[in-house]
Protein backbone atom coordinates (compact mmCIF):
# COMPACT_ATOMS: atom_id res chain seq x y z
CA UNK A 1 0.00 0.00 0.00
CA UNK A 2 1.09 3.49 -0.62
CA UNK A 3 1.39 6.57 1.21
CA UNK A 4 -1.22 8.48 1.50
CA UNK A 5 -0.94 11.02 -0.85
CA UNK A 6 1.40 9.14 -3.31
CA UNK A 7 -0.27 9.74 -6.30
CA UNK A 8 2.48 8.71 -8.55
CA UNK A 9 2.27 5.27 -7.38
CA UNK A 10 -1.13 5.45 -8.40
CA UNK A 11 -0.53 6.32 -11.69
CA UNK A 12 1.71 3.87 -12.41
CA UNK A 13 -0.92 1.03 -10.87
CA UNK A 14 -3.28 3.16 -13.35
CA UNK A 15 -1.12 3.17 -16.60
CA UNK A 16 -0.61 -1.30 -15.61
CA UNK A 17 -3.94 -2.23 -16.16
CA UNK A 18 -4.60 -0.14 -19.35
CA UNK A 19 -3.62 -2.81 -21.54
CA UNK A 20 -6.76 -5.17 -21.40
CA UNK A 21 -6.57 -7.34 -24.14
CA UNK A 22 -9.98 -9.34 -24.28
CA UNK A 23 -11.53 -6.01 -23.85
CA UNK A 24 -12.29 -2.97 -26.49
CA UNK A 25 -9.89 -2.62 -28.92
CA UNK A 26 -6.81 -4.38 -26.40
CA UNK A 27 -7.61 -1.07 -24.13
CA UNK A 28 -9.40 0.32 -20.92
CA UNK A 29 -8.44 3.59 -21.96
CA UNK A 30 -10.95 5.01 -23.45
CA UNK A 31 -13.94 3.88 -21.24
CA UNK A 32 -11.47 5.59 -18.03
CA UNK A 33 -11.63 8.81 -20.24
CA UNK A 34 -15.51 8.44 -20.58
CA UNK A 35 -15.45 7.72 -16.92
CA UNK A 36 -14.07 10.79 -16.28
CA UNK A 37 -15.46 12.71 -18.63
CA UNK A 38 -18.97 11.86 -16.81
CA UNK A 39 -17.95 11.85 -13.68
CA UNK A 40 -17.08 15.88 -14.28
CA UNK A 41 -19.49 16.19 -16.73
CA UNK A 42 -23.02 16.78 -14.83
CA UNK A 43 -21.75 20.33 -13.55
CA UNK A 44 -24.05 22.71 -13.67
CA UNK A 45 -22.53 26.52 -13.18
CA UNK A 46 -25.61 28.43 -12.55
CA UNK A 47 -26.50 25.95 -9.26
CA UNK A 48 -23.01 25.05 -8.69
CA UNK A 49 -23.96 21.24 -8.66
CA UNK A 50 -22.89 18.42 -9.96
CA UNK A 51 -19.25 17.98 -11.43
CA UNK A 52 -16.61 14.91 -9.97
CA UNK A 53 -16.69 16.31 -6.74
CA UNK A 54 -18.32 13.61 -4.49
CA UNK A 55 -18.19 9.96 -6.77
CA UNK A 56 -21.81 10.21 -7.11
CA UNK A 57 -21.70 7.22 -9.53
CA UNK A 58 -21.32 4.96 -6.25
CA UNK A 59 -24.91 5.15 -6.26
CA UNK A 60 -27.76 4.04 -8.29
CA UNK A 61 -29.20 6.97 -9.20
CA UNK A 62 -26.01 7.86 -11.22
CA UNK A 63 -24.38 5.08 -11.98
CA UNK A 64 -27.49 4.11 -12.97
CA UNK A 65 -28.70 6.83 -15.66
CA UNK A 66 -28.80 5.82 -18.83
CA UNK A 67 -26.30 7.91 -19.99
CA UNK A 68 -23.78 6.00 -17.87
CA UNK A 69 -24.31 2.82 -19.50
CA UNK A 70 -21.29 0.98 -19.81
CA UNK A 71 -18.97 2.49 -17.46
CA UNK A 72 -19.55 0.29 -15.11
CA UNK A 73 -16.80 -1.81 -16.90
CA UNK A 74 -14.39 1.34 -16.00
CA UNK A 75 -15.28 1.27 -12.47
CA UNK A 76 -14.85 -2.89 -11.77
CA UNK A 77 -11.22 -1.74 -13.84
CA UNK A 78 -10.31 0.40 -11.17
CA UNK A 79 -11.32 -1.70 -8.20
CA UNK A 80 -7.74 -3.03 -7.70
CA UNK A 81 -6.03 0.32 -8.03
CA UNK A 82 -8.23 0.95 -5.25
CA UNK A 83 -7.70 -2.15 -3.42
CA UNK A 84 -4.11 -0.75 -3.56
CA UNK A 85 -4.29 2.54 -2.39
CA UNK A 86 -7.61 2.37 -0.04
CA UNK A 87 -6.62 6.07 1.09
CA UNK A 88 -7.38 7.37 -2.15
CA UNK A 89 -11.17 8.57 -2.91
CA UNK A 90 -13.13 7.29 -6.02
CA UNK A 91 -13.50 11.02 -7.08
CA UNK A 92 -9.74 11.59 -7.18
CA UNK A 93 -9.02 7.92 -8.62
CA UNK A 94 -11.79 8.28 -11.41
CA UNK A 95 -10.05 11.54 -13.12
CA UNK A 96 -7.01 10.97 -12.91
CA UNK A 97 -7.48 7.43 -14.74
CA UNK A 98 -9.04 9.41 -17.09
CA UNK A 99 -6.14 11.77 -17.40
CA UNK A 100 -3.54 9.10 -17.12
CA UNK A 101 -4.99 7.03 -20.17
CA UNK A 102 -5.24 10.04 -22.29
CA UNK A 103 -1.37 10.54 -21.84
CA UNK A 104 -0.75 6.87 -22.16
CA UNK A 105 -2.56 6.76 -25.43
CA UNK A 106 0.21 9.03 -27.30
CA UNK A 107 -2.16 12.44 -26.10
CA UNK A 108 -1.25 15.63 -24.24
CA UNK A 109 -0.19 15.80 -20.29
CA UNK A 110 -3.00 17.05 -18.04
CA UNK A 111 -2.74 19.33 -14.93
CA UNK A 112 -4.33 17.23 -12.55
CA UNK A 113 -4.63 17.93 -8.61
CA UNK A 114 -5.95 16.18 -5.85
CA UNK A 115 -8.29 16.83 -2.92
CA UNK A 116 -11.78 15.60 -4.25
CA UNK A 117 -13.55 13.85 -1.43
CA UNK A 118 -16.33 11.18 -1.61
CA UNK A 119 -20.18 11.99 -0.78
CA UNK A 120 -21.56 10.23 2.45
CA UNK A 121 -24.70 9.99 1.10
CA UNK A 122 -26.98 10.28 -2.79
CA UNK A 123 -28.11 13.34 -1.35
CA UNK A 124 -26.21 15.75 -3.59
CA UNK A 125 -26.50 13.52 -6.51
CA UNK A 126 -27.76 15.81 -10.01
CA UNK A 127 -30.62 14.87 -12.16
CA UNK A 128 -30.68 12.90 -15.41
CA UNK A 129 -30.17 14.60 -18.22
CA UNK A 130 -27.00 16.57 -18.25
CA UNK A 131 -24.69 14.91 -20.29
CA UNK A 132 -24.73 14.83 -23.98
CA UNK A 133 -27.39 13.61 -26.42
CA UNK A 134 -25.46 12.10 -29.56
CA UNK A 135 -28.79 12.21 -31.27
CA UNK A 136 -28.89 15.72 -31.03
CA UNK A 137 -27.42 18.83 -32.81
CA UNK A 138 -25.63 22.02 -32.49
CA UNK A 139 -28.31 23.77 -30.13
CA UNK A 140 -28.32 20.76 -28.08
CA UNK A 141 -24.77 20.96 -27.69
CA UNK A 142 -24.41 24.46 -26.65
CA UNK A 143 -27.35 23.86 -24.33
CA UNK A 144 -25.24 21.44 -22.93
CA UNK A 145 -21.98 22.69 -22.39
CA UNK A 146 -22.56 26.39 -21.91
CA UNK A 147 -24.54 25.25 -18.62
CA UNK A 148 -20.91 23.96 -17.56
CA UNK A 149 -19.52 27.42 -18.23
CA UNK A 150 -17.79 26.46 -21.44
CA UNK A 151 -17.50 28.00 -24.89
CA UNK A 152 -17.86 27.26 -28.58
CA UNK A 153 -13.93 26.68 -29.27
CA UNK A 154 -14.02 24.54 -25.96
CA UNK A 155 -16.86 22.26 -27.19
CA UNK A 156 -15.58 20.99 -30.05
CA UNK A 157 -11.69 20.71 -28.40
CA UNK A 158 -13.82 18.33 -26.05
CA UNK A 159 -15.37 16.86 -28.39
CA UNK A 160 -11.58 15.62 -29.88
CA UNK A 161 -12.22 12.69 -27.04
CA UNK A 162 -13.85 11.36 -29.97
CA UNK A 163 -10.75 10.26 -31.10
CA UNK A 164 -10.80 7.63 -28.17
CA UNK A 165 -13.31 4.32 -27.93
CA UNK A 166 -16.25 3.12 -30.09
CA UNK A 167 -19.84 3.18 -29.21
CA UNK A 168 -22.18 -0.01 -27.97
CA UNK A 169 -25.66 -0.93 -29.80
CA UNK A 170 -26.20 -2.02 -25.67
CA UNK A 171 -24.87 0.99 -24.20
CA UNK A 172 -25.70 4.91 -26.41
CA UNK A 173 -27.38 2.83 -29.24
CA UNK A 174 -25.09 3.92 -31.54
CA UNK A 175 -22.28 1.07 -32.75
CA UNK A 176 -18.47 1.39 -34.06
CA UNK A 177 -15.49 3.40 -33.89
CA UNK A 178 -15.37 6.99 -35.10
CA UNK A 179 -11.17 6.30 -36.50
CA UNK A 180 -9.02 4.10 -37.54
CA UNK A 181 -6.76 3.09 -34.25
CA UNK A 182 -9.49 4.33 -31.19
CA UNK A 183 -7.12 3.64 -28.52
CA UNK A 184 -4.18 5.91 -30.07
CA UNK A 185 -4.92 10.10 -29.04
CA UNK A 186 -4.73 12.28 -32.19
CA UNK A 187 -6.76 15.05 -34.32
CA UNK A 188 -7.42 11.77 -36.64
CA UNK A 189 -11.22 12.51 -36.07
CA UNK A 190 -11.44 15.95 -37.10
CA UNK A 191 -9.46 15.03 -40.66
CA UNK A 192 -11.42 12.07 -40.69
CA UNK A 193 -14.92 14.39 -40.07
CA UNK A 194 -13.98 16.69 -43.18
CA UNK A 195 -12.52 14.74 -45.47
CA UNK A 196 -14.54 11.70 -45.79
CA UNK A 197 -17.92 11.35 -46.93
CA UNK A 198 -20.68 10.54 -44.34
CA UNK A 199 -24.14 9.12 -45.05
CA UNK A 200 -26.68 8.64 -42.78
CA UNK A 201 -27.41 4.66 -41.87
CA UNK A 202 -30.51 3.79 -39.38
CA UNK A 203 -29.29 0.72 -36.84
CA UNK A 204 -31.35 -1.94 -36.37
CA UNK A 205 -32.43 -0.87 -32.93
CA UNK A 206 -33.79 2.45 -35.03
CA UNK A 207 -30.97 4.71 -34.22
CA UNK A 208 -29.63 6.82 -36.61
CA UNK A 209 -26.16 7.39 -36.84
CA UNK A 210 -23.68 8.50 -40.33
CA UNK A 211 -21.36 6.32 -41.72
CA UNK A 212 -18.20 6.14 -43.96
CA UNK A 213 -17.12 2.26 -45.54
CA UNK A 214 -13.83 1.85 -47.05
CA UNK A 215 -14.13 -1.00 -49.66
CA UNK A 216 -10.65 -1.41 -49.81
CA UNK A 217 -10.29 -2.46 -46.47
CA UNK A 218 -13.83 -3.07 -45.43
CA UNK A 219 -14.01 -1.47 -42.56
CA UNK A 220 -16.70 0.85 -41.63
CA UNK A 221 -16.39 4.05 -39.21
CA UNK A 222 -19.11 6.27 -37.70
CA UNK A 223 -20.12 9.82 -36.29
CA UNK A 224 -22.70 10.58 -34.08
CA UNK A 225 -25.28 13.19 -35.22
CA UNK A 226 -23.95 15.80 -32.81
CA UNK A 227 -20.31 15.23 -34.52
CA UNK A 228 -21.58 16.20 -38.05
CA UNK A 229 -23.51 19.26 -36.61
CA UNK A 230 -19.87 20.56 -35.76
CA UNK A 231 -19.27 20.74 -39.48
CA UNK A 232 -22.58 22.07 -40.21
CA UNK A 233 -22.66 24.84 -37.60
CA UNK A 234 -20.28 28.12 -38.91
CA UNK A 235 -18.45 28.70 -35.60
CA UNK A 236 -18.12 25.05 -34.74
CA UNK A 237 -16.98 24.16 -37.91
CA UNK A 238 -13.75 26.68 -37.88
CA UNK A 239 -12.37 25.15 -35.00
CA UNK A 240 -12.95 21.61 -36.54
CA UNK A 241 -10.95 23.15 -39.52
CA UNK A 242 -8.17 24.77 -37.78
CA UNK A 243 -7.62 21.33 -35.58
CA UNK A 244 -8.01 19.32 -38.22
CA UNK A 245 -4.28 21.11 -39.85
CA UNK A 246 -2.91 21.87 -37.00
CA UNK A 247 -2.03 18.83 -34.40
CA UNK A 248 -0.19 20.46 -31.90
CA UNK A 249 -2.67 23.23 -31.49
CA UNK A 250 -5.32 20.62 -30.85
CA UNK A 251 -3.22 19.16 -28.18
CA UNK A 252 -3.01 22.41 -26.57
CA UNK A 253 -6.35 22.99 -26.55
CA UNK A 254 -7.62 19.19 -25.27
CA UNK A 255 -4.77 19.50 -22.30
CA UNK A 256 -6.77 23.23 -21.05
CA UNK A 257 -10.26 21.73 -21.77
CA UNK A 258 -10.23 18.29 -19.82
CA UNK A 259 -8.17 19.97 -17.35
CA UNK A 260 -11.31 22.58 -16.73
CA UNK A 261 -13.34 19.79 -17.47
CA UNK A 262 -12.21 18.04 -14.40
CA UNK A 263 -11.96 20.73 -11.84
CA UNK A 264 -15.95 21.81 -12.61
CA UNK A 265 -17.71 22.53 -9.33
CA UNK A 266 -13.92 22.34 -7.18
CA UNK A 267 -13.17 25.15 -5.41
CA UNK A 268 -9.73 25.52 -4.07
CA UNK A 269 -7.97 27.68 -1.88
CA UNK A 270 -4.65 29.43 -2.34
CA UNK A 271 -2.32 26.53 -1.61
CA UNK A 272 -4.68 24.34 -3.60
CA UNK A 273 -6.30 22.57 -0.82
CA UNK A 274 -10.25 21.96 -1.75
CA UNK A 275 -12.38 23.96 0.65
CA UNK A 276 -16.37 22.52 -1.12
CA UNK A 277 -18.21 22.17 2.02
CA UNK A 278 -18.21 18.43 1.51
CA UNK A 279 -14.37 18.54 2.41
CA UNK A 280 -14.56 20.95 5.01
CA UNK A 281 -17.02 19.21 6.92
CA UNK A 282 -15.97 15.84 6.32
CA UNK A 283 -12.30 16.23 4.81
CA UNK A 284 -10.50 13.70 2.61
CA UNK A 285 -13.14 11.28 2.88
CA UNK A 286 -12.09 8.15 0.81
CA UNK A 287 -15.34 5.61 0.55
CA UNK A 288 -13.94 2.17 0.78
CA UNK A 289 -13.31 -0.43 -1.73
CA UNK A 290 -17.04 -2.15 -3.02
CA UNK A 291 -17.29 -5.38 -1.76
CA UNK A 292 -15.86 -8.26 -3.92
CA UNK A 293 -18.96 -10.16 -4.02
CA UNK A 294 -22.02 -9.38 -5.92
CA UNK A 295 -24.34 -7.31 -4.26
CA UNK A 296 -28.37 -6.50 -5.33
CA UNK A 297 -28.10 -3.68 -8.21
CA UNK A 298 -31.37 -2.07 -7.28
CA UNK A 299 -29.20 -1.23 -4.28
CA UNK A 300 -27.59 1.76 -3.49
CA UNK A 301 -23.58 1.60 -3.67
CA UNK A 302 -23.15 3.58 -1.17
CA UNK A 303 -20.74 3.49 2.10
CA UNK A 304 -22.76 1.79 4.10
CA UNK A 305 -24.46 -1.30 1.56
CA UNK A 306 -21.04 -1.48 -0.07
CA UNK A 307 -21.81 -4.09 -2.69
CA UNK A 308 -20.08 -4.76 -5.99
CA UNK A 309 -21.90 -3.40 -9.41
CA UNK A 310 -24.44 -6.38 -8.62
CA UNK A 311 -24.84 -10.37 -10.27
CA UNK A 312 -25.61 -9.08 -13.64
CA UNK A 313 -21.80 -8.11 -14.08
CA UNK A 314 -20.13 -10.49 -12.23
CA UNK A 315 -19.60 -12.95 -14.46
CA UNK A 316 -19.59 -10.26 -17.38
CA UNK A 317 -16.52 -9.00 -16.17
CA UNK A 318 -14.69 -11.41 -15.01
CA UNK A 319 -12.59 -11.99 -18.62
CA UNK A 320 -11.92 -8.13 -18.20
CA UNK A 321 -10.74 -7.99 -14.59
CA UNK A 322 -7.83 -5.27 -14.32
CA UNK A 323 -4.57 -7.25 -13.87
CA UNK A 324 -1.73 -5.17 -11.86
Amino acid sequence: MSMNGDFKAVRKDIAKLLHQPEYDDGSAGPVLVRLAWHSAGTYDAETDTGGSNGAGMRYEHEGGDPANAGLQHARVFLEPVKAAHPWITYADLWTLAGVVAIEEMGGPSIPWQGGRTDYVDDSKLPPHGRLPDGAKGSDHLRWIFYRMGFNDQEIVALSGAHNLGRCHSDRSGFEGAWVNNPTRFSNQYFRLLLSLQWKEKTLKNGVKQFVNYDEDTETELMMLPTDIALTQDKEFRSWVELYARDKERFFEDFSKVFAKLVELGIQRDENGVVTNTDNERGGYHSAPKKSSTAGNPAKSTDDDVGPSEGEPLKEENKAFRARL
